[in-house]
């Protein structure tokens, strides 16, 4: 029995991989079943199992007499892509991230420290190339901190959220204004963070990291202020201009 369920289940990661990688596209219909039974080398009872548990999942619809049929997949992170802003994001990045530095303060190896100095001096090039918008750097320099935490929870959730920060227009938008404002000054903050990290000062590295997310944070409010003051006096501008009685007074003269 054991092995009847370590073999379905096998098989139903293997079709959530293909799934999910768009070579079983949503929308289309899975092979049939003999096919499927010949492809993992199981029998026809596992490959029926396996698409049960996908029909659970919510990840195929299976159709009498048509077959089974993929199913779009929406994912929270897709949820997230459209609806999350920007402050959203640096606000949650400041608390986990700075969790994880004090973490990986204790943790560290001075191999890691290697690689986080490195990442520090791509990020230099990266400002003096002025190429700055993706941030491949400065990404590398939070997931080698997020590893150095040996807590997978941490990485998960430092590449998530760069992904959001790379992949939600209106995130991306606001992140490049303000790498493209202040490149300098990033790379400063982030040697910050590394030395506090050599020294193994959880303290100091948690506040390092807090005052970046706060430099970031502080950034956006003022941009966000500029835009709406511009949006503002165009508006204001506009209306000037449709209800001013200047045509009618020079007229009268």
């Amino acid at each position: 029995m054991v092995e009847v369920q370590r073999l379905y289940r096998n098989v139903l990661d293997k079709m959530l991989d293909l799934i999910d990688s768009g070579q079983f596209p949503a929308g289309g219909r899975l092979p049939p079943e003999r096919e499927l039974a010949e492809r993992f080398n199981v029998s026809r009872p596992t490959i029926r199992e396996a698409i049960i548990a996908l029909e659970t999942l919510e990840r195929v619809q299976v159709k009498t007499g048509s077959g089974v049929y993929v199913l779009e997949h929406h994912t929270l992170i897709d949820h997230v892509y459209k609806s999350v802003s920007a402050f959203e994001l640096t606000e949650a990045r400041a608390l986990i991230e700075g969790e994880a530095v004090a973490l990986a303060a204790k943790m560290i190896t001075p191999e890691e420290l290697e690689r986080l100095e490195q990442s520090l001096v791509d990020m230099a090039r990266e400002n003096e190339a002025g190429d700055l918008a993706a941030g491949d750097a400065d990404r590398d320099f939070h997931h080698q901190i997020a590893e150095a935490t040996q807590n997978k929870m941490f990485i998960l959730m430092t590449d998530q959220m760069w992904q959001v920060r790379n992949s939600a227009p209106q995130v991306f938008q606001a992140y490049k204004s303000i790498c493209e404002q202040d490149g300098e000054k990033r790379v400063e903050e982030h040697r910050a963070i590394y030395e506090a990290l050599v020294r193994r000062d959880a303290k100091a590295a948690r506040a390092a990291m807090h005052e970046h997310f706060a430099r970031i944070l502080d950034k956006m409010i003022k941009t966000a202020e500029a835009k709406k003051f511009k949006e503002v006096r165009e508006q204001s501008d506009e209306v000037r201009r449709r209800f001013s009685l200047d045509h009618l007074i020079s007229s009268s003269q």
